[in-house]
């Protein structure tokens, strides 16, 4: 292809081609994507690939992790923010509200996608997720608690912060899986509604 650049001896091989993967697999799903489309698409040859990963399916572990430091990093720049604790639950749901309107956006895609493709697949992507998803749950209940020490997240019929945040973060995500198959934003809305009366907004 003679837009691709030839990344196979840079130093950067490796981000180039888990940044290529997840923009594909993002768009298409894990099992839609070859390894020989991941690699054109890149421009880099299959000795290189091998070079970093064992396999497809430890390239797929490696971009859901790489997806989470990201997400984590993202998760801290909220965190940082000088706000209420609802506040920031507000701006996490509302990027999250944002990104999977229209059709999803990628930075929301890659989960929603392998989340219902690859639990029966590979166990190893499988724990990839799951290893995200409760870092995420950790998140959103800390700063519940810190929205109940700071009065600004209401409690509700003495659920737990932890069993909050799994509820939001799954119910979040099968709205974004039903968003795709209706193709509206209606799922997205109700629940869009549900967790913001719930944290008082």
């Amino acid at each position: 292809m003679s837009n691709i650049t030839d990344t196979s001896t840079t130093p950067d091989t490796k981000a180039h081609l888990l940044a290529t993967g997840y923009q594909l697999i993002a768009k298409k799903g894990f099992t839609a994507v070859g390894l020989k489309q991941i690699l054109d698409t890149a421009g880099v040859p299959k000795g290189s690939f091998y070079h970093y990963f064992a396999s497809k399916e430890t390239f797929g572990e490696a971009i859901i992790n790489h997806y989470f430091s990201l997400y984590k990093a993202r998760l801290d720049i909220i965190d940082a923010q000088n706000v209420s604790a609802q506040q920031k639950l507000y701006d996490y749901f509302q990027n999250w509200y944002d990104t999977q309107q229209n059709g999803c956006d990628h930075e929301k895609c890659l989960v929603v996608k392998l989340s219902a493709e690859v639990a029966d697949i590979s166990e190893t992507m499988r724990k990839a997720l799951d290893t995200g998803y409760q870092q995420t749950t950790m998140w959103l209940a800390e700063q519940i608690k810190a929205g109940w020490i700071d009065g600004s997240v209401p409690r509700h019929n003495n659920i737990s912060a932890e069993s909050m945040a799994k509820r939001w973060y799954f119910a979040w995500l099968g709205a974004s899986l039903m968003a795709k198959i209706s193709q509206t934003n209606t799922p997205l809305a109700e629940i869009w509604q549900m967790t913001t009366t719930q944290m008082g907004r």
